[in-house]
């Protein structure tokens, strides 16, 4: 069964970072491109950023550019989304998704999807 679990999510204060990782089991990640989204409470998902499946090619949102990085290590087929400088705003529950295709910022492209982990950032 294929699955993607998210990690690394928590309580930060305004300002500070973390670092998001996305490990795949069943799924051999290399093959798929991976974009990370977002949701707050009583919002729609939001795209943050994507990755293609050799990691040359990223694209992130416009807020978020400059702060978040994303990046993949296929050997451990793990995805990473490095945050810094975070805002209140960024605080969502961020979730891992995968495709069998190019980048994408549609989450209906996407084909498998993790539950997600809390990102609260504090003021």
């Amino acid at each position: 069964q294929v699955q993607l679990v998210e990690s690394g999510g928590g309580l930060v204060q305004a300002g500070g970072s973390l670092r998001l990782s996305c490990a795949a089991s069943a799924l051999t990640l290399r093959n798929y491109a991976v974009g990370w989204f977002r949701q707050a409470p009583g919002q729609e998902r939001e795209f943050v950023a994507t990755i293609s499946w050799s990691g040359g090619a990223t694209y992130v949102l416009d807020s978020v550019k400059g702060r978040f990085t994303i990046s993949r290590n296929n050997a451990k087929n793990t995805v990473f989304l490095q945050m810094n400088s975070l805002k209140p705003e960024d605080t969502a529950v961020y979730y891992c998704t995968a495709r069998d295709g190019p980048m994408s910022r549609r989450p209906t492209d996407y084909n498998y999807w993790g539950r997600g982990t809390q990102v609260t950032v504090s003021s």
